[in-house]
């Protein structure tokens, strides 16, 4: 029999595909063509196969092998497809077990001296390769641990294209090869989060950080230099709580398709921080070939600070809008389409003025009214009306010389029992925190607050200084101060808060 047949799996964004990959041989002029909707990498695959076949004593046939990859109308991109090529092409000779290569995905990248190569994606790779029901997959060695995080499958690291073709039976010479190491990336993160208990002052603003902890709201942060906005904003991941295997399985295949280092599941909630020279593709994601995920779902499950937001381009932040209503966020290309997860917590901060002194007491401010207002611009309302609390922070004054009294174990123990509470009420709905709880269910639905507790908010309403949209993240916030306290039910008192954590409040 002159056909080769075995599985692997291309990525589109998160979402795993399984790829036919069959081999067939004809009586043609000697060559190799590979079919099916590949693109250049893999079209360049046929170079890279017939010399590593040929440097791992796996010679191919001296007749035309065609390699077809279905289904034939899914666009297939990148290296991965390579080990799988080869070794079906080598099963149109060799006596390889075809039991055993129906049963297994093949993923890698082959260099020309047969070694295996790591590839990016093998997380979310393995995990489709599981859901569709296959029973062991061979990955590079160097992707090995991060393939054994997925449970329900067997799991194979292979150095070269030779310890492949024994894994089906084939009698080839052992010859010992150096497996070709991970590339080298960033510093790993610090594993420590700074503490709760360093904020000097600010009291106020530690409240309300706890407050949108506990509830998954986001925050805006507007002060002068010095008042403690990053160090509020690198406190926050202390309070949240650990990921659970779902989110900590979906973090980690973000990781991993953007070739970032996976050998744990990080229990940790993620924290992003980009540059603001960001431009907006950073912040979304994109590629015109292979998908690589931008800050925002690098940034999903956890926190997404934005550190002077008023130097943003002001596209880069209005690209912000439709993730934080979805929770996802959708890539469109010439040929593909990829969804993303983008559930995180948005905390920007911004200074005044460029300055930064416009506004405070003591300070002079050198910035022209344009500038000022070409500065404050950058946030557009529709961005401000999805974010849920507003602080307003002074500097710290001579007299405050202690902290706020809280630490992040404290916090992160009052943070837990409100996310239990709300919990348990939204069980049974798709929503597990406040922050993202559909409007009209506050509103309407079967917990909706007395009419008496909600009029101060109404009269917000009527007034036309709170839109429909303020008027729900009003409601959520109102929620987890209720859970905080330990109230069924949101009152006047909570509403109110809520409102005055919205307007903006001023912490000194």
């Amino acid at each position: 029999m002159s056909l080769g047949r075995t599985w692997s799996v291309v990525l589109t964004g998160l979402v795993g595909d399984i790829v036919e990959v069959e081999a067939d041989l004809s009586n043609q002029v000697p060559g190799f063509s590979i079919i099916g909707l590949a693109d250049k990498a893999i079209g360049e695959a046929q170079q890279r196969v017939h010399n590593a076949c040929a440097n791992s004593d796996l010679p191919l046939p001296r007749r035309h092998v065609t390699v077809n990859l279905s289904p034939a109308n899914l666009p297939k991109r990148g290296s991965a497809l390579d080990v799988a090529v080869a070794i079906a092409a080598v099963a149109t000779e060799a006596p390889l077990d075809r039991q055993s290569l129906a049963e297994t995905v093949h993923l890698g990248e082959l260099g020309l001296d047969g070694r295996l190569r790591p590839v990016s994606g093998v997380l979310p790779a393995v995990l489709a390769a599981a859901r569709a029901g296959f029973r062991r997959v061979i990955v590079p060695h160097a992707n090995l641990s991060e393939a054994e995080l997925v449970d329900g499958i067997e799991v194979r690291g292979a150095v070269s294209l030779r310890d492949v073709a024994r894994a089906h039976g084939l009698d080839v010479p052992d010859v010992v090869a150096e497996p070709v190491p991970a590339p080298e990336s960033a510093p790993a993160e610090e594993e420590s989060v700074p503490d709760l208990a360093d904020v000097i002052g600010q009291s106020d603003a530690v409240e309300a950080l706890i407050v949108a902890a506990a509830g998954g709201h986001h925050v805006l942060m507007s002060g002068p230099p010095g008042a403690g906005k990053t160090m509020l904003a690198r406190r926050l991941p202390g309070l949240l709580p650990d990921l659970d295997d779902e989110t900590a399985l979906q973090v980690a295949s973000i990781r991993s398709l953007a070739g970032l280092p996976v050998t744990t599941l990080r229990r940790r909630p993620p924290f992003e921080a980009p540059h603001h020279t960001a431009s907006a593709v950073a912040l979304v994601g994109g590629g015109s070939r292979i998908l690589q995920p931008g800050a925002i779902a690098r940034a999903s499950g956890g926190v997404l600070f934005l550190d002077e937001a008023g130097e943003f381009s002001g596209h880069a932040l209005d690209a912000l809008r439709q993730p934080l209503e979805s929770g996802r966020i959708e890539i469109h290309r010439v040929g593909f389409r990829a969804v993303l997860p983008a559930r995180f917590q948005l905390v920007v901060a911004t200074n005044p003025c460029p300055c930064g002194n416009y506004g405070i007491p003591g300070g002079v401010c050198s910035c022209p009214s344009l500038a000022i207002r070409r500065y404050h611009g950058r946030l557009s309302g529709p961005l401000i009306d999805r974010i849920d609390i507003e602080l307003g922070l002074q500097r710290v004054s001579a007299t405050q010389t202690v902290g706020a009294g809280v630490t992040s174990a404290a916090a992160r123990e009052r943070v837990r029992a409100a996310r239990d509470r709300a919990r348990r009420r939204l069980a049974g709905t798709p929503w597990t925190t406040n922050g993202e709880v559909d409007g009209t269910w506050l509103r309407s639905g079967p917990l909706r607050p007395a009419p008496e507790s909600t009029r101060p908010l109404d009269d917000a309403l009527h007034r036309g200084s709170l839109t429909l949209r303020g008027y729900d993240r009003v409601l959520r916030v109102a929620w987890t101060l209720a859970d905080l306290a330990g109230r069924e039910r949101p009152d006047a008192a909570d509403i109110g808060g809520a409102l005055f954590l919205k307007r903006g409040a001023s912490s000194c």
